[in-house]
């Protein structure tokens, strides 16, 4: 094929020979030679560089590392003497930390055993404490059962007219004989009030009523509000006349009891706040012949009705007393008579006694003459000679008899 067959080529306006084409075809293929030739120089010089960067890079490596060497050898000569300076401080301060563990051991040591006998003293106060706390304790805590007993009792109503009740019979049981008293006895229209009295000179007993009604009271109490307070006294009032007026029509009878009868507030308190708070209700309970009455009252009173019981008694006995007081001075005269004839029999005794004394008188004055007599023998012996025995005997009994008469 020759190079006139190959068609030119227009490109545009741009008409490319055959020649011309052929002429680019092979700069084209040289061109990607030129350049692996020149790519492949320029890789040999930058392996030439580089191998000369890295003989320049171990020659400085070697300096660096004698010079390292020529460091190290330096440092380990300081260090040596270092090593050296430090082990002569580490002993002084290894001394120096021994001596101060020491004195620090030995005033831990005092401390402890102060503390330790602080602690024991302090433990010894603290449990006698826990003796006194643990047996206020104990108080507290039977307080507490009784202060819930006592709550229980007067939560409820029919355990709280027991309570009451058991007031009553216990403050009348104490003040009057057996006999004087009755409890839940039953009166001719039936009903039964808590206890009647029984009066002297035959008279109707005493009613004692103690049923007290302290729902109204009790919200009263417990109530802040000034509205419900108002509220609860007015029921209060309402529930004492609705009270008071059944005691009146139950338990005051004509000729069976008598014309007045006690209300029991079992509560002191309560019959003070009564008496200042509603004296209206007190004043009602008058007008129907009922006496609201304390504890201490109904005490007073049981003492006054004993003490009249007491008088009766002894007027009911009076003829007896005088008899036993007659049958006194009859047995008086006769002590009187036997005393007389003993008086008598110590006189006439005394006389004698006085006559036995007179006789001895003269008996012990008639012994102490005897008693001053002096006997002498005929001969008298010269002075400076003791009488023999035998000059007593002798033949003769020519004794001197003297007499020393004194009056």
């Amino acid at each position: 094929m020759n190079i006139q067959d190959i068609p030119a080529v227009t490109i545009g306006s741009v008409t490319l020979s055959p020649v011309l084409l052929m002429s680019l075809a092979a700069a084209v293929v040289l061109i990607p030679i030129l350049l692996a030739l020149i790519s492949a120089h320029r890789a040999s010089r930058q392996r030439a560089d580089m191998m000369e960067q890295a003989l320049r890079r171990d020659e400085a490596a070697e300096m660096r590392l004698a010079e390292l060497l020529k460091a190290q050898a330096e440092m380990q000569g300081r260090l040596a003497t270092m090593a050296e300076v430090f082990g002569s401080r580490q002993a002084e301060l290894n001394q120096s930390i021994s001596q101060r563990l020491d004195g620090m051991t030995h005033r831990l040591g005092t401390t402890i055993t102060e503390q330790t006998k602080s602690t024991h003293d302090n433990l010894r106060t603290l449990q006698e404490r826990l003796a006194v706390i643990d047996a206020a304790q104990n108080n507290i805590q039977s307080l507490a059962k009784d202060v819930v007993g006592l709550q229980a009792i007067l939560s409820n109503k029919q355990t709280r007219g027991a309570f009451g009740q058991s007031r009553m019979e216990t403050i009348v049981a104490d003040g009057l004989p057996m006999g004087a008293y009755e409890f839940q006895s039953t009166l001719s229209n039936g009903s039964r009030p808590d206890c009647t009295i029984r009066m002297p000179n035959n008279s109707p007993p005493l009613v004692v009523d103690a049923k007290f009604p302290l729902e109204a009271w009790n919200t009263i109490r417990e109530t802040e509000n000034p509205d419900q307070k108002k509220a609860a006294a007015q029921q209060f009032r309402r529930d004492m006349e609705v009270h008071i007026r059944d005691i009146s029509e139950k338990y005051l009878l004509a000729g069976e009891t008598q014309e007045m009868a006690f209300l029991f507030v079992p509560s002191e308190s309560i019959f003070a706040e009564i008496h200042e708070n509603f004296e209206g209700i007190v004043q009602k309970a008058h007008r129907q012949r009922v006496v609201i009455v304390s504890p201490s009252l109904l005490m007073l009173s049981i003492q006054v009705i004993q003490a009249v019981l007491k008088d009766q008694r002894m007027r009911e006995q009076a003829h007896l007393i005088q008899g036993e007081v007659v049958r006194l001075m009859e047995d008086l005269g006769r002590l009187d008579d036997r005393t007389r004839k003993l008086q008598s029999h110590f006189l006439a005794a005394q006389k004698d006694v006085e006559q036995i004394i007179t006789s001895s008188d003269k008996i012990a004055k008639r012994g102490a003459k005897i008693e001053a007599m002096e006997f002498q023998t005929a001969g008298a012996l010269p002075p400076g000679e003791e009488p023999q025995a035998q000059a007593v005997e002798s033949r003769s009994g020519l004794l001197k008899l003297r007499v020393v008469d004194e009056d």
